[in-house]
């Protein structure tokens, strides 16, 4: 990830306090009681979960409504089922080898416990995808690694020397034990570098794969034994892309490549056709894997190492020869706004879009009560409802698993003074704190299951929303009230209205099922 080089664009967000026993209330509907017994019979009962800034409320059950004829109060949310957009794969973050080297600090029964928290659908969020690094990001606690390192002047274009031996001692253990968790969850995949030996500069840290078709090939074949290896671990890869963050040209002390479109189209080119050959031609192949816009200091890089900034590389890359290999693209949030994915899906509609990595971040002197504030506000706007809304499949967060300090991280984050990185999870030894994104995850995952469609809803002023009918007909509704006072409005559906007041800044998901 190129966090470290992200000027945070957004407003430092101060949040209102609530009011003195401001809670999510159902608004009882108006009228007499002739007219209430000349109204249709109540719709389907809506039940609420709401988290609030201040914490006093995290994921709490609210009370319950049902669905009435009239009622309307405030704004108002109405959910189409008619209009109907992508389906959903899931939400969740990524098991780092920092991740793991953390949850394996634990007792085993307290680390069990954290990861049903994480994992189970029922006695915790449900994550349900995880992105993870094939190799090492700056996000380990340790020296950089690949598949295949070899010493210095070695090169293995066969693949023959390569070896998930890492991995097996804590990471495929927990994904074994988070599939067993959650047998829904989804397994995607990305890399920061290729093995050294394969890139012009010799390093894991920036430079490019040699220009060279055998070195394309190579590379290919390192994704494809990375795949079947985890096959073969019973850990199962549904989704591939082909590198992570390929504009960060020079990263901060973690390994990176410089991987342009010709040389990305290249590879996939190579991929494609192995992954067919070897049975497993279902695997999502993704593109691109970059901000929602080029990185002002990714253009400046390309400036000064004299290369083409290529500012339209995710349209590039679905236009170039391998597009027919490419199932769709993703996205991080470090610059740019969600709006870029919409933007993509409009030209390539046939094309998927996922937002495969959002990090929480705050500065070096905030307190808990702020960053967390803070995060529970960006993130439900502008990562869960915003890049939902704009057409993602998965929305993945960064780090599973994370110390109160931001690590253990070598490199990239763990090289900016100004503040650090944020983990779903924070461990400390024995004690676990649950971070904002927890809660922003959870109000998603919890709730909106693989196999959802996004069903259409209009955003009302400060009501941030987005809407899903889950395979089982049931719906959830995901709101967040960006202003700063309490909100009363309606929710319409199927001609029917319930009302509600949500607090300040507060996150709320409404479930209720598909009846009349």
């Amino acid at each position: 990830m190129s966090l470290v080089r992200w000027s945070r664009s957004q407003p430092s967000y101060r949040t209102a306090l609530l009011a003195a026993g401001a809670t999510l209330i159902a608004l009882s509907t108006a009228g007499s009681p002739a007219a209430h017994a000349a109204q249709a019979a109540p719709g389907p009962v809506v039940s609420a979960w709401i988290t609030t800034p201040d914490r006093s409320q995290l994921l709490n059950p609210a009370a319950s409504t049902q669905f009435q004829d009239g009622g309307a109060t405030g704004q108002s949310i109405t959910v189409d089922p008619n209009q109907t957009f992508q389906r959903m794969d899931g939400f969740g973050a990524s098991l780092t080898d920092s991740s793991a080297s953390l949850l394996y600090d634990l007792p085993q029964s307290q680390r069990d416990q954290v990861m049903a928290s994480l994992f189970s659908p029922t006695a915790g969020i449900g994550i349900s995808v995880l992105r993870q690094p094939i190799g090492a990001s700056d996000f380990v606690d340790g020296p950089h690694y690949t598949y295949n390192d070899l010493p210095a002047g070695q090169t293995d274009l066969a693949q023959s020397r390569f070896s998930i031996a890492h991995d097996e001692q804590q990471i495929l253990p927990l994904l074994r034990q988070a599939l067993s968790l959650n047998p829904d969850l989804k397994i995607m995949a990305s890399p920061w570098s290729v093995p050294a030996w394969m890139k012009a500069n010799g390093s894991l840290v920036g430079g490019r794969v040699k220009d060279d078709p055998a070195y394309f090939r190579s590379y290919a074949l390192y994704l494809l034994k990375f795949v079947q290896a985890y096959q073969a671990a019973g850990v199962p890869v549904y989704a591939l892309s082909i590198q992570n963050e390929p504009q960060n040209r020079t990263p901060d002390g973690y390994p990176g490549t410089d991987l342009p479109v010709a040389h990305q189209n290249a590879v996939i080119n190579e991929l494609g056709p192995m992954l067919e050959q070897a049975g497993l031609g279902d695997i999502q192949i993704i593109s691109y894997d970059h901000n929602w816009s080029e990185h002002p200091d990714d253009i400046a890089d390309a400036q000064r190492l004299g290369v083409d900034p290529e500012p339209n590389y995710p349209y590039d890359a679905l236009r170039a020869s391998a597009a027919r290999w490419i199932d769709g693209t993703g996205y991080h949030h470090y610059a740019g706004d969600a709006g870029a994915q919409n933007a993509l899906h409009n030209a390539f509609p046939d094309k998927s879009i996922w937002f495969t990595e959002g990090s929480g971040w705050h500065g070096a002197g905030d307190s808990f009560a702020q960053y967390f504030a803070e995060t529970l506000k960006w993130h439900s706007r502008n990562i869960h409802i915003g890049a939902s809304r704009n057409w993602a499949r998965a929305v993945v967060n960064w780090n599973l698993v994370l110390n109160s300090q931001g690590g253990p991280v070598n490199g990239g984050c763990g090289n900016n003074p100004a503040g650090m990185c944020t983990g779903v999870v924070a461990i400390d030894g024995t004690a676990v704190t649950r971070n904002a994104e927890y809660y922003t995850i959870g109000h998603m995952s919890r709730f909106v299951k693989p196999g959802a469609v996004r069903v259409g809803s209009n955003n009302a002023g400060d009501l941030e929303n987005v809407a899903f009918r889950n395979p089982d007909g049931s719906y959830a509704l995901v709101v967040t009230n960006i202003g700063g006072g309490t909100q009363n409005f309606t929710i319409s559906y199927a001609g029917q209205n319930a009302s509600y007041s949500l607090p300040p800044n507060a996150l709320a998901t409404f479930v209720w099922s598909g009846g009349r």
